[in-house]
């Protein structure tokens, strides 16, 4: 769950920026599907390259902390009562 809330914790951030509402524990099922959305355009091959500008170290490392946060969300839902979102990128 560490990943996870740390991930939260970054969208939060943003959210503070663009003056939307932050994301509390225990998510709600639109925060989850919120996340799930995010994770899935992070992971997009656009994204996730900078356009081919981004190191592969750096690829590598990104794609293992958000393929963690995904497995601990799915887990996340799973032990809360919420429909697990599908991640499509």
């Amino acid at each position: 769950m560490k990943n996870l809330e740390t991930y939260v914790e970054q969208k939060n951030k943003w959210n503070a920026i663009f003056g939307q509402s932050a994301m509390t524990f225990p998510l709600s099922q639109s925060n989850a599907d919120d996340l799930m959305n995010s994770i899935a355009s992070e992971l997009s091959p656009e994204n996730l390259h900078c356009d081919g500008e981004a190191p592969m170290a750096y690829v590598r490392k990104k794609t293992k902390f958000l393929d963690t946060v995904q497995r601990e969300l799915e887990a996340y839902c799973l032990n809360n009562w919420l429909d697990t979102p599908e991640c499509v990128y």
